[in-house]
């Protein structure tokens, strides 16, 4: 890895984008530093310590939120944009297409809905998140033109950041959404450590140091997931063109264990957030119907059964989703054809399709369980060990390694296709 990087930092183009990607998430985190007008800093504390969900939500942010800044809902909208437009796959097949097998510019259009929904899905966001932090006495609003205002700050903010991300995605080294919301991550971090070193009782120190070999173990079995792949072998045919034979080699054609990356993971988080935001909107309510559906979901939190099952069956589910939106067995076994290919053992064609289909799912399985596992795992260790600290340890860590693994092999990948062009 060491080598990759000091390679990438001796390339003059590669060092460029790395220059231009740190100044973007400079950008980013000043703007998480600004905060909205008539911000009361005692009673936001008073909220975020009584809210935990909103600590998962300030990871969304990049620690956005807990500043209450112009980029309050970081790239929450987007996020959920591409949730939604990745549901509507499933029941229109035309997107489907038009994601798959589309053409570059198809493709691009396929972006462009997701980047239009992420202004109305800002708009009600921010107004709800606005609404709910004026009753509670975060921030004050005299008046609807000072709710107009802050509306409009933090919608503006939340498209910029969208933009921002697409910017360091356009750079090749790194998703820019995911890189947004690991620089968060990073910069947190190690004062949440430095927190939980200098709180913990001195009677659960055991307890300490097994959670933090838990979080060792948390990462080891990520990594484990994220490099772990199936290799199923390729033969191609010999060809003769005039005196001179073609084709004949072998090769192999690697499934990973978990082709979704993080993506379940923020899916399933966002999802997992509504009940709580949901009851925080109801909780003042004067219905007695309304008050009960809020005090139900109010219970719907970490130390709940409920709450476990539902992120580990969310994870799981969301990683054969978005393996099947991304993966297509029917394409890659039509080129396999094309170009002489073939799996020992199956036909081309069809009969390749469906193996490929079925290995799939088999190593999806396998890494769908896993990620679940270790999803949950955090939280049950904050439970029995009662080291509190770390609100969203768990969660940050997960994405966090997820995203470096990521980037790293991204950062590989570029370093490789640079050496063949210069051979």
């Amino acid at each position: 890895m060491l080598k990759n990087l000091l390679s990438l930092l001796r390339t003059p183009n590669l060092r460029k984008k790395v220059f231009i990607i740190f100044l973007l998430l400079v950008v980013f985190r000043i703007m998480a530093t600004i905060p909205l007008p008539n911000v009361d800093q005692n009673q936001l504390q008073l909220f975020l310590t009584s809210n935990q969900i909103f600590g998962l939500f300030n990871v969304f942010t990049g620690g956005a939120f807990k500043n209450i800044s112009i980029a309050l809902l970081g790239i929450g909208p987007f996020i959920t944009a591409s949730i939604i437009m990745q549901l509507l796959t499933m029941v229109f097949p035309s997107l489907k297409e038009l994601l798959n097998e589309g053409t570059e510019k198809e493709r691009s259009k396929f972006m462009q809905y997701s980047r239009l929904l992420t202004v109305p899905l800002a708009a009600l966001q921010g107004y709800g998140f606005l609404n709910l932090l004026s009753r509670q006495g975060v921030i004050v609003i005299a008046s609807p033109l000072d709710l107009l205002r802050d509306l409009v700050i933090v919608v503006t903010a939340s498209v910029f950041l969208m933009w921002l991300g697409e910017l360091i995605t356009e750079q090749k080294l790194g998703n820019g959404i995911s890189l947004i919301i690991f620089a968060g991550i990073v910069i947190d971090f190690p004062r949440e450590i430095l927190q939980t070193i200098i709180t913990v009782d001195p009677t659960r120190v055991p307890n300490m140091i097994a959670f933090f070999a838990l979080a060792l173990l948390t990462i080891v079995g990520v990594v484990f997931i994220s490099r772990g792949e199936r290799r199923i072998p390729v033969s191609y045919a010999k060809q003769v063109r005039g005196t001179k034979i073609y084709g004949g080699a072998s090769t192999y054609l690697p499934l990973k264990i978990n082709q979704a990356g993080v993506i379940p993971i923020i899916f399933a988080l966002s999802i997992l957030m509504f009940p709580q935001m949901i009851s925080q909107f109801l909780i003042g309510s004067q219905n007695q119907w309304l008050l009960k559906i809020a005090l139900f979901f109010q219970g719907f939190n970490q130390d709940s059964l409920v709450y476990l099952l539902f992120y580990f069956g969310l994870v799981f589910l969301f990683t054969f989703f978005y393996t099947t939106v991304t993966f297509n067995p029917e394409t890659i076994a039509e080129n396999l054809q094309k170009r002489g290919g073939f799996i020992p053992g199956y036909r081309p064609g069809q009969t390749t399709s469906k193996h490929l289909v079925n290995t799939s799912n088999k190593v999806t399985l396998f890494g769908a369980i896993f990620l679940g596992i270790i999803a949950i795992l955090p939280i049950i260790m904050q439970q029995v060990t009662g080291i509190t600290t770390f609100a969203i340890g768990g969660t940050s860590l997960l994405i966090m390694v997820t995203v470096a693994i990521e980037t790293m092999d991204t950062i590989e990948a570029q370093l490789i296709m640079r050496e063949y062009e210069i051979s």
